[in-house]
């Protein structure tokens, strides 16, 4: 079966983070290291925030 092809949203959505990342990358290493950690901690955050809610069965 095939993929079913991104939507509209989804697109624009990506778009925005590339060009938020490509906009903390021209500001130096500095600001886009921090951006890969602060978004590494959501990350992490939220999937641990998910299992407990699904723990709960929410």
């Amino acid at each position: 079966m095939a993929r079913k092809s991104p939507s509209l949203t989804s697109n624009l959505f990506r778009a925005a983070r590339t060009s938020d990342n490509f906009r903390a990358a021209l500001r130096g290493p500095i600001p886009y290291s921090k951006r890969v950690v602060r978004r590494k901690v959501y990350r992490t955050v939220n999937r641990q925030v998910g299992k407990t809610l699904r723990g709960f069965g929410l």
